[in-house]
């Protein structure tokens, strides 16, 4: 197995996911302003209303008002979830909510990192491998990696809404491989996503492996028997 010069790696469903479940977060907070609904009913809500939402990328907005779409962005995902489970009315203030909601994801209190990531790091590092992460996920990404204690390993951070397109969109790859001045076939990308991160991935050029897991705490498919252990 050849060594590579680069591994890139997805965010969420790959270095960490959430604990419990969006659903039983976002029942808590609302709970907090007075709101009261089941934690599967927003799980189901919200996966809706996510999975129609339009990618999270602004082609040609400048980099100073990415911030302010982000915010937009998850603002008429969590309105719609809301919405979906009836309850949306009930709030007296949703603004409020929704800025506590998120800047509770922007640190480490809803995330969990999986239990074989930081050994697999570093074990990579201690290699040489440069590391970057190639995500769908906001701008908070770098307060969240922060306080994970995530950050110290990558040395590249690339992000769909700094890019302007999302994966599985070739690109997204284009623009972290330049900033590890960095050819196609020298690189690796792992992703739980089979159509974002594998099919992304491969077809940017790069050698793609889908990560599948299947739950927080027991990961059907480690980092190291995914790379087979490179390794």
């Amino acid at each position: 197995m050849k060594h590579p010069r680069v591994i890139f790696l997805d965010a969420v469903g790959t270095l960490f996911g959430v604990k419990g479940s969006v659903g039983e977060i976002y029942g808590l907070l609302a709970r907090q302003f007075g709101v009261t609904v089941e934690a599967e009913i927003l799980d189901a809500a919200f996966f809706q209303s996510f999975q129609a939402a339009s990618p999270m990328a602004f082609p040609r907005v400048s980099q100073s008002e990415i911030p302010e779409r982000e915010f937009a962005w998850w603002w008429a995902i969590a309105a719609q979830t809301f919405q979906k489970a009836g309850v949306l009315d009930q709030f007296t203030d949703f603004s409020a909510f929704f800025t506590v909601l998120y800047s509770h994801f922007e640190t480490d209190q809803p995330w969990l990192v999986y239990p074989d990531i930081r050994s697999t790091l570093t074990q990579w590092c201690d290699q040489g491998i440069e590391l970057g992460i190639v995500s769908n996920f906001d701008s908070r990404i770098y307060a969240v990696l922060s306080a994970l204690e995530l950050a110290e390993f990558f040395s590249s951070v690339t992000i769909s809404t700094e890019v302007g397109v999302a994966k599985p969109d070739p690109q997204v790859f284009v623009a972290a491989l330049q900033k590890h001045n960095c050819s196609p076939e020298e690189a690796w990308h792992i992703g739980d996503s089979f159509k974002e991160d594998y099919e992304g991935a491969k077809a940017a050029g790069l050698r793609a492996i889908w990560l599948k897991r299947n739950s927080i705490s027991v990961p059907a498919s480690s980092l190291t028997r995914a790379t087979g252990r490179l390794i």
